[in-house]
């Protein structure tokens, strides 16, 4: 009963964080699944999260497209490129050591928040829609961008919307809303990805992974609408996810770090 509890409150998070931002839900969906929720195997909490990241990435998807926040060109080639990326990485990670492979999640977290807050760029200064007009130039760039996260997020068993709100931005210039809402068509594609390489390992949980699914549709929702009234202070918008990044990833590096060295 617990367990079922902690997961629906887990999941409901996750959905908030998914919506407002595109990123975080699945960095914060291990930590819970194996601190909060008791899952007692980390691969096993990082294929229940990639299941349920997915799901809950294109509920989201949904909500940002209705609000016109998807560019929908720069999402596909990033996210081509991603898939990819994401079914090789997914094997390493699995052959990684579980507790390692937290602590390292940690670490990348606390570098790309910090990456973020350093940023000087005005938001979305430069940016121009992937058209035929700039393919030649801006494709290779979302391409190159997109595998490298998508092998990232299948390395970590992760959606990878906390690389990929930054990828876009660093690639095509992206204004941080609209990447907020192109980086969940690729969460949903790079957390699938990831999803089916740990199911047909048996390293999902999922009635676990339906509760969290079902909770963070509702989150989202909610999400979503608070990232339409922050985008009118993109700055704010900007902290909040590094702040949400750094913080969760000085947590799982604590944690990391003791269940490794204590």
């Amino acid at each position: 009963m617990y367990q079922d509890f902690a997961a629906g409150g887990s999941g409901a998070l996750v959905g908030f964080v998914l919506g407002l931002i595109g990123g975080g839900g699945s960095i914060l969906a291990v930590p819970l699944l194996v601190y909060v929720v008791g899952v007692a195997s980390p691969h096993v909490a990082i294929g229940t999260s990639a299941v349920s990241v997915a799901a809950n990435a294109f509920f989201n998807l949904l909500n940002h497209w209705r609000q016109g926040n998807v560019r929908w060109p720069c999402a596909i080639v990033f996210t081509l490129a991603g898939v990819v990326g994401a079914a090789f990485g997914s094997i390493a990670g699995k052959a990684f050591d579980g507790q390692k492979l937290l602590f390292l999640f940690g670490v990348l977290m606390v570098i790309i928040g910090v990456a973020m807050l350093l940023r000087k760029r005005a938001d979305g200064e430069g940016f121009a829609p992937l058209s035929s007009d700039n393919a030649r130039m801006l494709a290779p760039k979302l391409a190159t961008a997109g595998g490298a996260v998508g092998a990232m997020s299948g390395f970590f068993g992760i959606g990878g919307g906390f690389l990929i709100v930054p990828g876009l931005m660093a690639a095509a210039a992206m204004p941080m809303l609209s990447a907020v809402g192109t980086s969940l068509v690729a969460v949903t594609a790079f957390g699938l990805t990831t999803a089916v390489s740990y199911a047909l390992s048996g390293l999902v949980n999922w009635r676990i992974a339906f509760i969290f699914i079902a909770a963070g549709a509702i989150g989202g929702l909610i999400g979503a609408r608070a990232a339409g009234r922050l985008a009118a202070n993109k700055a704010t918008l900007a902290r909040v996810f590094s702040a949400i990044v750094i913080g969760v990833g000085l947590y799982v590096m604590a944690r990391g770090y003791s269940s490794l060295f204590g």
